[in-house]
């Protein structure tokens, strides 16, 4: 071990923060690593709370802006915890490269970045609770919100929105954002079918039902759900089940000495993601009688991530919108028709290189993984572009 680290969290998010809490306040000595500028992850990205604060008090160290490319984090401490998060699914469908359509959760990063939004009209469309709080946060700070446009059948979401009393914190913020929302139309079993536009998008064309129209717009806004950023955790040989890491009862992976807690081990939510970062520092710091008080909780707000899933799982009708000219792999301008008849991700990035540019899979191998049942295989280092003086540092 190089760093001396007893403990190195990997992500600084809200699992992350709450493993480095954990661990640090036990006496362990905690480094925390994050690609990003600050702290906090994309939920809590310029933002100051409960446990940013009792981060600052808990010894920890943190490294910002500083990128995970390969094993030798294992070399930095004596456990690992990979708190990696999820990251934005996209769905291709005609229009969707053009200039003005991004995903809900990039419109999200852009407004707490300092985008301006005021003034423009903006339609929200996918899937997920993510869709009515990136309008909300768009509204607040002066955008004309056209629409929000679910994908998912209103009886699945009905039935999601009357099981939240077993989730009163949910319930309440549900409450916050419809309150946020009066007056801008929110739709069930809607989506997009195409973005329009000279250069830029002007607009989409919008289904619900046999019900077909046109709505202008100078932002679009369109994500369908997250997928957990495994590479990581594949990398250091850790199991992968449906795209997401596998954890036992401590949070810990099938490699010895690595845990994972978070979005990563599935999606869920930030509770879901506190409550196991917790317990995987704990447990990372030899305290597993207190990890253990924290089951319960974990198992229902696992609980709630499963019924998230299950309300607003994809419908087949979004998975069929590209043409075949319609690009899938922006990196490189492979299109749906060039990767149809491939019999998986290796030919696919044999003969068209899929996958192969700047983001390595990570945008077309989700994609492929729910359009054609297939995706990436196991990442090779490094995991992100990077530095050639970064390939020989510690």
């Amino acid at each position: 071990m190089s760093g001396g680290s007893d403990v190195v969290v990997v992500g600084a998010g809200p699992a992350g923060l709450a493993a480095a809490c954990q661990a640090a306040e036990s006496g362990a000595r905690v480094l925390v690593m994050d690609d990003n500028a600050a702290a906090g992850g994309q939920v809590w990205r310029g933002e100051q709370g409960e446990w940013q604060e009792r981060f600052a008090r808990s010894g920890a160290a943190l490294e910002t802006g500083r990128a995970v490319i390969d094993e030798r984090v294992r070399e930095r401490g004596r456990t690992v915890v990979l708190a990696t998060g999820a990251r934005e699914l996209f769905l291709p469908f005609p229009g969707w490269t053009l200039p003005g359509v991004v995903g809900a959760g990039g419109l999200q990063a852009l407004i707490k970045s300092g985008y301006d939004v005021a003034g423009k009209r903006v339609v929200v469309a996918g899937s997920g609770p993510l869709l009515y709080a990136v309008a909300a946060l768009a509204r607040e700070k002066g955008a004309s919100v056209m629409l929000v446009a679910e994908q998912a059948p209103g009886a699945a979401v009905a039935g999601f929105v009357r099981g939240l009393w077993r989730h009163p914190e949910k319930l309440a913020q549900g409450v916050g954002l419809a309150m946020a929302l009066g007056g801008v139309e929110a739709v069930r079993g809607c989506w997009v079918e195409e973005a329009m536009g000279r250069g830029r998008v002007e607009g989409v064309k919008m289904r619900c039902g046999r019900r077909v129209w046109e709505e202008s717009c100078d932002v679009l806004a369109a994500g369908f759900g997250l997928t957990p950023n495994t590479e990581l955790a594949e990398m250091l040989g850790c199991h992968v089940r449906a795209g997401a890491v596998e954890t036992g009862d401590w949070q810990q992976t099938s490699v010895e000495g690595v845990y994972a807690a978070g979005e990563v081990t599935g999606i869920g939510g930030v509770e879901k993601s506190v409550v196991e970062g917790e317990i995987a520092g704990l447990a990372a710091a030899g305290r597993r009688a207190e990890a253990e008080r924290l089951f319960g909780r974990r198992a229902q707000w696992r609980r709630f991530g499963e019924e998230l899933g299950r309300a607003f799982a994809l419908r087949e009708e979004v998975k069929r919108l590209a043409r075949g000219e319609t690009v899938l792999c922006r990196c490189e301008d492979v299109t749906v028709g060039q990767l149809r008849d491939r019999a998986g991700w290796r030919e696919a990035k044999l003969r068209t290189r899929c996958g192969m540019g700047a983001c390595q899979g990570r945008v077309c191998g989700a994609i492929t993984r729910t359009l054609f049942g297939w995706g990436p295989s196991k990442p090779r280092p490094p995991l992100y572009p990077t530095r050639f003086e970064d390939l020989f540092s510690d």
